[in-house]
């Protein structure tokens, strides 16, 4: 999941949150009193939560560039001055500076 937060007066970043490995957890628990029907899901639940909480900061980055670009209509390549223009329209607490640096992040991964 990602949010917005305040990082100093007027710069906005967009942060990661990962909620995988409470969610992982809660899962290991689970399986330890499971009855033997339930252990298949929730083993494979546990791996699923697993992979999520192996993807790299940057790649949720990415992603939330390509939804914001798709929701507002966009579907060019991700680091062309007009993704940048769609990106900061779409959301305009970024700055220039960040939405080209998200840009070009998406653009590689």
């Amino acid at each position: 999941m990602i949010a917005f937060g305040k990082q100093r007066k007027q710069d906005t970043v967009v942060l990661v949150l990962r909620d995988a490995p409470e969610i992982a957890g809660e899962l290991r628990r689970a399986l330890a009193t499971a009855s033997d029907a339930e252990r298949p899901g929730l083993e494979r639940a546990l791996a699923l939560a697993g992979e999520a909480e192996a993807v790299p900061d940057a790649e949720l980055r990415a992603r939330w560039v390509r939804q914001r670009l798709a929701a507002a209509g966009y579907d060019g390549p991700v680091d062309s001055v007009a993704a940048i223009k769609a990106l900061r329209q779409a959301e305009p607490g970024l700055s220039l500076l960040q939405a080209a640096t998200y840009a070009r992040e998406a653009a590689g991964a």
